[in-house]
């Protein structure tokens, strides 16, 4: 299927949305909440490779330009809306799938005894994991997602560097997927 397409060589707009289509639609799902979005999304990419088309822009490796250009609308998505950063923790990383089902749960307005419950496991798993970690990666970790302030303000505050700050926050956000990892898999797969 990966092809080389040359400057003289027009693309086959119809046949790439058919034979990629589903793949980035759920690319993109795994990693955006809304389908409203992820539509939009999937629309954007390939309206960019109409114009590249248009425009006779070289693509050398479709299917390596396709997911480029996905994860950078994304990207442009989530740096565009003021959706709670903790939320994105947890769609970062393919190889985590199941945290997406933790983040629904954490934000879940849902009003089921069931889903009040998984709410308020869930908020207790995270406040517990983020008492395991040392005080300066929680620190980091509270003060940039569930206060907002920026790396630079800390850094103004505390002295420390910036690098350092994204560097606890790192860990901490690495201690805290697996963690909650552990929670999906004891309450969701079993």
């Amino acid at each position: 299927m990966e092809s080389t397409i040359r400057v003289t060589q027009k693309l086959n707009i119809p046949e790439i949305i058919k034979d990629y289509g589903n793949r980035l639609k759920s690319f993109i799902r795994r990693r955006v909440r809304s389908i409203e979005d992820s539509e939009d999304i999937l629309q954007e990419v390939f309206a960019q490779l109409a114009e590249a088309d248009r425009m006779m822009k070289p693509i050398d490796q479709i299917t390596a330009w396709l997911f480029t250009v996905t994860r950078n609308r994304i990207t442009d998505l989530y740096r565009k809306k003021s959706s709670s950063p903790i939320q994105d923790l947890f769609s970062e990383n393919d190889d985590e799938n199941g945290l997406e089902e933790i983040s629904e749960l954490l934000f879940d307005s849902g009003n089921t005894p069931e889903t009040e419950y998984l709410h308020a496991m869930v908020w207790k798993e995270l406040l517990q994991a983020l008492e395991e970690l040392p005080h300066e990666q929680r620190l980091v970790f509270e003060l940039t997602e569930l206060q907002g302030i920026s790396y630079k303000e800390i850094s103004k505050e505390t002295g420390e560097a910036v690098n350092t700050l994204i560097s606890r926050k790192r860990y901490a956000v690495l201690h805290l997927r697996k963690r909650l990892q552990i929670l999906y898999n004891e309450l969701l797969i079993s």
